[in-house]
């Protein structure tokens, strides 16, 4: 696999756990070293290294290699582990010569380094300690003996060195210093002076104020960012640079793959601390970290340059800065004109010709050529369409090199590019040959733009006359008016030719919305006619029930979209029948067509709405197939684990349609809380969301939508899928690329794929080397597109009923055909209705049967008993 790709972080680690795993010390350490070639190694991977390393180091030679292994694990990460683990494997080398002051020279950089790290600084400290008090047990005479002056000396001076110690760690807020302080009082033969005794109370005081954030750290959960941002904030406003590094290494190795706090870092020791190599070396180790963002290379660069490095030195790193992978065309343009601009400020242009000035122009052309071939061949675009670097190699000939001949050559390139349709491409041009060129040439770029320019043509011309104005002949202005007035003369006209094409266009759109509009509203007409008389019928079969409203309940209201079109139910088979035979038998009551008026005996459910003062032990459940057989029982089963439930209540449509979503009312309100844990559980193929019950209407801002809609640098989109591949079969393709935490397939309501997928890696680093190597890639014949996730905004509509049923509003079954309730319409019979009131078509053609209507007639119909309206239905 490493063969195939070597950046595969996750193969490495398993590499390396075999090799140690089979003691295959050679290939062991091999794949080490690769390793660590390409990426910063863990406090983990280092000490393991180390660890054995340091078995297998006898001779005095193998210790130096240790001694280098060291010394880079210590580059990688600011740990504290691996600085004692280092100060203690030093101390084994003190028999040899200069052994005692190379053990305090590592105890001092720890000390510097991780010395005021509140929670494990003291340990250091403490073996440091040690250490020189073992120094002074050898130090000591014999017993009965004199010690000599140069022994006297001697314990006099490493005293002094174990006292300094402990003042120096008193004088720093650390964890257990209480301890400290009391092993101090009870060692020293001496009291302590004032001095210390005062650090020590102001050490104590800083502690206080830094425990709460360390308890931050300690309860929160990985990654803490905004505990460690708070940190750093509080260390910022002390204004201690040793601290406020310390805290920035801390949070940077446990979010080593966030560049923007790589970036944060840098931009302090650039500008607080300035010290090259503390400065180097974080710049270094953020772009190994995090080499796909390419504003850490710039700053890099930059920060190489400042501190004077040599030149070979940073334009290797600058190579290195083109293969590392970025993620945008436009990264690479950024990363070129970064160079450029290092380069530049080399050249002294001053002399006439430079072995700089041509490494600089050699640049510029590598530039051009690299966005030609390489990063369009990548991305199918330059990432430069405005062809700035272009522009910028122009401006320096023409103003630092005074050779406009070729920054002449260098714009008439930029223009058969694409550039010669905008006005401001030949203002720029015109600007340069006009503060650096000739009268002549700048008329002759005006003419051209007047000609070429396709968006802003009346600027060109007025350019081009005011030039004429000030320094043209007569025949010059003659020539420029005539120009500009019959190209502005040809614009006009095709702009006029577009509107009336546009407006042609508009007009034919308009008219055949209308027709479908009034398509529509003669079929609604239509519809509800038959409807109406096949409720006579129904109601003439029906009249010993004597209850005339009945009716009105059975009546199915408008049929809203993806309410079950195209299926026919047996009303509406009715209504097909009356259009080919108004005289066709009417279908007897027999057991077979019992067994057919079964399947929609949901239409007669009692519709309930649902209690707002039970949403405390209510939960809403959404996102279920519409082809789920009898919901109640399903999800009873699922919910029961939750504690007992008291009802279970399925919205149907109108024509007795689950509609995927549901309320589950408890008995109790901490099943609800518990119920609320199976969001995303899979039912059917499909992830149920689980929400709480809340009144959208009250709770305007509550958040529904269950898929992050922002930018996830962890989580690739990707397109172009065949719609037969499945989960298991996408996770073999991405695995090879990263650790997949989890896959989405995304598909229709129906459940249906829709060729698209959202794939999680764990970091950002995976994902990122999971587009490069991804997109384009061919699966099953067909050509995938991958990018990282980043969803449009999605627009909510302005009112609930205009878009889809929200899952807090009131159930949509409770509503008429235009999202009034059902007890607005007129509550008289439709036979009555058509006597007393025909049918007319509405402006939207619905039909006007709602109490506005009636109220337009102020004749009130006579009162009449049940027994009267029996009658007067079964009239022919």
């Amino acid at each position: 696999k490493l063969s195939i790709n070597a950046f595969d972080y996750n193969c490495h680690l398993d590499l390396i756990k075999l090799l140690r795993q089979e003691g295959e010390l050679v290939k062991l350490r091999r794949a080490r070293q690769k390793m660590s070639e390409l990426f910063p190694l863990t406090e983990e991977i280092w000490l393991d290294w180390l660890k054995d390393e340091i078995k297998m180091a006898s001779e005095s030679s193998e210790r130096e290699k240790v001694y280098e292994l060291f010394e880079r694990a210590v580059k990688d990460y600011i740990c504290p582990e691996i600085w004692l683990e280092y100060a203690q494997y030093s101390i084994g080398g003190i028999g040899q010569e200069g052994g005692i002051e190379k053990v305090r020279s590592i105890f001092e950089r720890a000390l510097t380094a991780v010395g005021l790290h509140v929670t494990k600084g003291t340990a250091l400290w403490e073996a440091y300690r040690e250490f020189e008090n073992a120094i002074l047990e050898t130090a000591q005479p014999a017993p009965g003996s004199i010690p000599s002056p140069e022994q006297q000396q001697m314990l006099c001076s490493q005293l002094e060195k174990i006292h300094t110690l402990f003042r120096r760690q008193l004088g720093i807020p650390l964890l257990d210093m209480e301890a400290s302080y009391a092993e101090y009082e009870e060692w020293s033969e001496d009291p302590i002076p004032e001095t210390i005794i005062k650090n020590y109370k102001k050490a104590l005081q800083q502690l206080e104020k830094c425990k709460p954030y360390e308890e931050a750290l300690l309860g929160a959960e990985t990654p803490k960012l905004a505990e460690y941002q708070a940190y750093i904030d509080f260390e910022m406003k002390a204004g201690d640079p040793a601290r406020i590094q310390l805290i920035y290494e801390r949070a940077l190795a446990e979010n080593c793959l966030v560049p923007d706090l790589w970036a944060r870092y840098n931009q302090y020791l650039d500008r607080q601390l300035k010290v090259k190599e503390l400065v180097l070396s974080a710049h270094d180790r953020a772009v190994r970290n995090c080499p796909w963002t390419v504003g850490l290379w710039i700053r890099y660069l930059l920060a190489m340059e400042r501190h004077r490095v040599d030149h070979s030195i940073i334009s290797e790193m600058f190579e290195k800065a083109l293969n590392a992978g970025f993620i945008q065309a436009t990264d690479y343009v950024e990363i070129w004109q970064a160079y450029l601009d290092y380069l530049r400020r080399r050249v002294d242009f001053t002399q006439d010709s430079s072995k700089e000035l041509e490494e600089l122009r050699s640049a510029f052309a590598r530039a051009v050529e690299y966005l030609k071939q390489e990063v369009e061949e990548r991305f199918s675009e330059s990432g430069d369409p405005s062809c700035t670097i272009m522009q910028n190699w122009a401006r320096v000939e023409a103003r630092l090199c005074n050779n406009m001949q070729k920054a002449r050559e260098l714009w008439d390139n930029i223009m058969t590019k694409g550039n010669a349709k905008y006005a401001n491409m030949w203002l720029e041009y015109y600007n340069l040959e006009r503060a650096h060129g000739d009268t002549q040439h700048c008329r002759k770029a005006l003419h051209r733009a007047v000609q070429c320019t396709s968006d802003y043509p009346e600027h060109v011309c007025e350019v081009l006359l005011t030039l004429e104005r000030i320094e043209g002949t007569l025949e010059d202005w003659d020539a420029a008016v005539q120009k500009t007035e019959n190209r502005l003369a040809r614009v006009n006209e095709q702009r006029a030719k577009a509107a009336e094409k546009e407006a042609a266009l508009a007009k034919q759109e308009e008219e055949k919305a209308e027709q479908r509009k009034q398509a529509r509203a003669e079929k609604k007409a239509s519809k509800k006619a038959k409807k109406t008389r096949t409720g006579d019928k129904r109601k003439a079969d029906d009249d010993d029930e004597g209850e005339w409203g009945q009716e009105e309940e059975e009546q199915p209201s408008k049929r809203h979209k993806g309410d079950g079109d195209g299926i026919l139910l047996e009303e509406d088979m009715e209504v097909e029948t009356g259009l080919f035979g108004r005289s066709g038998p009417e279908k007897p009551d027999h057991p077979a067509n019992q067994k057919e008026k079964a399947s929609t005996s949901r239409k007669d459910i009692p519709k309930v709405l649902h209690d707002s003062s039970k949403d405390n032990v209510t939960v809403f459940v959404s996102n279920l197939s519409y082809n789920m057989a009898d919901p109640e029982v399903k999800l009873k089963e699922l919910f029961e684990s939750c504690g007992e439930v008291a009802e279970i209540r399925p919205v149907f449509s109108n024509k007795g349609t689950f509609r995927g979503y549901c309320y589950v009312e408890f008995k109790e309100e901490k099943s609800a809380v518990q119920a609320l844990g199976m969001d995303r559980k899979v039912v059917e193929g499909r992830p149920m969301f689980v929400s709480p019950c809340v009144d959208k209407n009250k709770n305007p801002d509550f958040k529904v939508f269950r898929y992050s809609t922002t930018l996830e640098k962890h989580k690739l989109f990707i397109s172009g899928l065949p719609f037969s591949c499945t989960k298991e079969e996408l996770e073999d393709v991405c695995k090879a690329h990263g650790n997949v935490k989890d896959i989405r397939l995304v598909t229709n309501r129906a459940g249906k794929p829709k060729g698209l997928a959202y794939v999680e890696y764990e970091n950002e680093a995976q994902a990122s080397q999971a587009v490069l190597k991804m997109d384009g890639l061919t699966v099953k014949e067909h050509v995938i597109k991958v990018a990282i996730s980043n969803p449009p905004l999605r627009k909510l509509p302005d009112k609930p009923e205009a878009g889809r049923a929200s899952q807090f509003a009131v159930p949509r079954q409770v509503y008429g055909a235009r999202g009034k309730g059902r007890t607005q319409l007129s509550m008289m019979p439709r036979a009555l209705q058509r006597q007393s009131n025909p049918v007319a078509k509405a402006e939207n053609g619905m039909v006007q049967n709602s109490p506005a209507t009636s109220s337009e007639h102020p004749e009130e119909p006579k009162k009449m008993s049940n027994a009267d309206f029996a009658k007067m239905l079964l009239k022919k």
